[in-house]
């Protein structure tokens, strides 16, 4: 599956692709994924096809966990791309979302996503308010595997970059 021309990242892909600056720690099972998140960090960069917010809700939270001098990893590089041109994104790539009690009013409403992570709420939220309702980037956060089926019944596609390891790691938490 190719990568979208717009999309909301999850804090986890570039978190993901910092991994390869120690190629020979990445444990066997990932070593695809690392790959796969470097590409989509290096594909977002080159498009400029990236989605935020526009309070800064998904930026703070790629600041907490990423570089903002942009090394020594991909995903440090990320930030400080995303640092240095949140503000250059088309306005229209800068979504309002508005934040009500642990959620948004962006969120969709669905059973299904009633026990959805309440910090990962506003990926959703950014790619629901967006008038494409671009795709969301997910890599190894294997609990979206189980909601992945209500986000599309509610029009909000997740890209997985590692869609084997989410998938298993989603069954053996689950017991399936």
């Amino acid at each position: 599956m190719s990568l979208p021309d717009k999309c909301v990242v999850d804090t986890n892909v570039p978190m993901t692709a910092n991994l390869a600056r120690s190629p020979n720690d990445i444990p066997q099972e990932l070593t695809g994924c690392v790959l796969a998140c470097v590409k989509a960090v290096e594909h977002v960069i080159r498009t400029r096809g990236l989605v935020m917010d526009a309070g800064d809700e998904i930026f703070d939270e790629y600041r907490q966990a990423l570089s903002m001098k942009g090394q020594p990893g991909v995903g440090d590089r990320f930030m400080k791309w995303v640092h240095d041109n949140r503000w250059r994104l088309s306005d229209s790539d800068r979504v309002k979302i508005i934040k009500s009690n642990s959620s948004y009013k962006e969120f969709p409403r669905h059973e299904g996503l009633n026990d959805f992570d309440h910090s990962d709420r506003k990926f959703v939220a950014t790619a629901n308010a967006h008038p494409q309702k671009p795709q969301i980037l997910q890599a190894t956060d294997s609990k979206w595997w189980g909601w992945k089926d209500a986000l599309r019944e509610v029009g909000i596609t997740v890209h997985f970059l590692c869609s084997e390891y989410a998938k298993a790691k989603y069954a053996e938490k689950m017991g399936l």
